[in-house]
C-alpha cells in the first residue's frame, strides 16, 4: 500500500506540477508581450484631449451599490465624482439601507426626488424612487432607492437600468479610482467596437493616505494579510488576466472594477442575483450570448491600476471571502458545465474553462489530498528526503521568480506605488507567503466547496468598515465597531 501510494502521489505531483508550471511560463510570455506592447501605446495628453473633444467621445456610467455606508458614502461619492472624462455619471444604488446612507447623501449633495422613467429591463427588488441634485457642481450624481436585494448583483442591476450611457462601470462605492480610469478603459473600445468588456487592474488601498476621497499616495501595506493581497492580485492581473486577455479568453472581469457595454449585458440578463461568483457568471453568459447569435466580442484587460480597494485586514474577514469565492466557482461550472470543451464557446470553452477546472478547481483537492499522502508517508518513512527536497526547492524558486516577473511587469506598465522601496515590501511577502498564506487560501476555498456541496446555509459575510478621521490635514482610517454587508 505505501508503495502503491508512494508511486501514485509522485506522478500526480510531477505530472500537475509540471503542467502547471508549463501554463505559467506559457502565461508569463503572453502577458509580457502584452505589458511591454501597452507601454508604447499608453494614452497621451494628446489622445485625452482627442477623446474629451470628439462628438463621438461614448457617455459611461458609473454604478456603485451602497448598504449601510453611513460611516464613508460622502466620502465615496466625492471620490467617483472625481473623474477627469467629458461625459459621464456615477449612479448610486442605496440598496434598502438601515441606517442614514440615504439622509446623509440627500443633505450633502442636495438631492430631490424627480420623475424618472425606469425601465426595469433586468429584474431587481422594488424600485422607490431616483434622486437627484439641485446643485449643478453634481449634476452628474444619480441616486436611485430601493429595497434591499440581499446582493450586490441586484444592486447594480438596478442601476444597469437606470443609467443613461452605452457604457457602465461596475465597483464598490468605497473603491477609489484613478482620475483617468474612464480614459484607460474607453481606449480600447474606442479601437475596437467589439469590445464588450475591459478589466482595469486593482490593488489595496490599505496603508494609503486618502484626503477627500482621492489617495495622496500609493504605498503597499505593512499589515501582512493586505500585503500578501497585494503580491495575489498582480499575480492575478499582470500575468493571468494579460495572458487570457492575448487569446480571448478572459474568464471574468473583477467585480471591483471593469467597464462593459450596456446593451450587451443586458441582452445576456444582467447579474445574477443567487450567484455567489456574479462577476464571473456575467461575463460567461454575456459571451455564451455573443457567441449564440453569432456576435464577434472581445475582453480585454489593460495593465493600468485603475481601482483602490480596502483589502480584508484580518483571517475572520478573509476566511468569509474566500469561503464565498470557492462557493462560487464550483457554483459557476455546475451551472455552466455545458460550455467545457464545448466548441460553440470558442476560446471560453475550449481553452479557459477546461484549464480553471482543472488548475483552479482542482488545486485546493490535489493540493490538500497530496499534504495529507505526504504526511502519512512521512510517518512511515516512505519518503526520500533528498528528493523531495529537491521538488520543493525547484517549486519554490518558481514561485518567487513568477512573483519577481510580476513586479517587474507592474513597473514597466507605470507602477502601482510611488516608490520603488515598496516593491521591497512585497518581495518580502512573496518569500513567506507560500509558507504562511497559501495554505489558509487553500483551506477556506475546500470549506467554500464544501458548504456548496452540503448545501449549507451561506450570506455573502461582513467587513468591518472603516471611517475617516482628520489628522494634520490627511485621513486615516478608524476602526468602525458596527459591521455592515460588504460584497466582496
Amino acid at each position: 500500500m505505501k508503495e502503491f501510494l508512494f508511486t501514485f502521489f509522485g506522478n500526480v505531483v510531477f505530472f500537475y506540477s509540471m503542467g502547471l508550471i508549463s501554463s505559467y511560463i506559457i502565461m508569463i510570455i503572453l502577458a509580457g508581450r502584452s505589458v511591454f506592447k501597452s507601454r508604447k501605446s499608453q494614452l497621451r495628453s494628446y489622445d485625452r484631449e482627442l477623446i474629451s473633444k470628439s462628438p463621438y467621445t461614448p457617455g459611461v456610467s458609473i454604478i456603485a451599490g451602497a448598504y449601510n455606508e453611513e460611516k464613508t458614502i460622502v466620502d465615496n461619492v466625492k471620490s467617483l465624482l472625481g473623474q477627469e472624462y467629458p461625459l459621464f455619471e456615477v449612479v448610486i444604488v442605496n440598496d434598502g439601507s438601515k441606517d442614514s446612507t440615504l439622509e446623509k447623501m440627500i443633505e450633502h449633495f442636495h438631492l430631490i426626488e424627480v420623475p424618472f422613467d425606469y425601465v426595469q429591463k433586468i429584474y431587481t427588488r422594488p424600485f422607490k424612487r431616483v434622486l437627484k441634485s439641485t446643485d449643478n457642481e453634481y449634476s452628474q450624481l444619480l441616486v436611485v432607492d430601493k429595497e434591499n436585494g440581499g446582493t450586490k448583483a441586484d444592486a447594480i442591476n438596478a442601476g444597469i437600468n437606470a443609467a443613461s450611457f452605452p457604457y457602465f462601470i461596475n465597483t464598490d462605492v468605497d473603491c477609489i479610482l484613478a482620475q483617468d480610469a474612464i480614459y484607460q478603459c474607453i481606449a480600447p473600445i474606442l479601437k475596437n467596437r467589439d469590445v464588450i468588456a475591459v478589466s482595469g487592474a486593482m490593488t489595496m488601498s490599505n496603508g494609503c493616505n486618502v484626503v477627500d476621497g482621492s489617495l495622496k499616495n500609493h504605498r503597499a501595506p505593512i499589515s501582512p494579510i493586505p500585503l500578501f493581497q497585494v503580491l495575489e492580485y498582480m499575480r492575478s492581473f499582470f500575468v493571468g488576466k494579460m495572458a487570457w486577455s492575448v487569446i480571448n479568453g478572459m474568464p471574468n472581469v473583477s467585480g471591483g472594477y471593469g467597464m462593459f457595454n450596456r446593451e450587451v449585458i443586458i441582452s445576456a440578463g444582467g447579474y445574477r442575483g443567487d450567484s455567489f461568483a456574479e462577476d464571473m457568471e456575467m461575463l460567461l453568459d454575456a459571451e455564451r450570448y455573443c457567441c449564440i447569435f453569432n456576435r464577434p466580442y472581445k475582453v480585454v484587460q489593460i495593465p493600468v491600476t485603475c481601482c483602490w480597494t480596502e483589502a480584508p485586514s484580518n483571517l475572520r474577514i478573509l476566511y468569509r471571502q474566500r469561503v464565498r469565492w470557492g462557493r462560487g466557482l464550483i457554483q459557476t461550472f455546475v451551472r455552466h458545465g455545458h460550455m467545457v470543451l464545448n466548441p460553440k464557446y470558442c476560446i471560453m470553452g475550449m481553452i479557459t474553462l477546461p484549464y480553471i477546472l482543472f488548475f483552479e478547481l482542482l488545486a485546493p483537492l490535489i493540493e490538500f489530498s497530496g499534504f495529507c499522502v505526504f504526511v502519512y508517508l512521512a510517518f512511515t518513512g516512505g519518503i526520500n528526503w533528498s528528493v523531495a527536497y529537491i521538488i520543493f526547492t525547484m517549486l519554490y524558486t518558481f514561485g518567487l521568480t513568477l512573483s519577481m516577473v510580476v513586479m517587474s511587469y507592474d513597473y514597466v506598465a507605470g507602477s502601482t506605488f510611488d516608490k520603488k522601496s515598496n516593491y521591497f515590501r512585497v518581495f518580502i511577502a512573496a518569500i513567506f507567503e507560500p509558507l504562511f498564506y497559501h495554505p489558509f487560501i487553500t483551506f477556506f476555498s475546500l470549506i467554500g466547496y464544501m458548504k456548496y456541496l452540503f448545501n449549507t446555509q451561506s450570506s455573502w459575510g461582513k467587513m468591518t468598515r472603516k471611517g475617516f478621521a482628520e489628522i494634520e490635514g490627511n485621513k486615516i482610517p478608524i476602526k468602525d465597531e458596527n459591521a455592515v454587508t460588504k460584497k466582496n
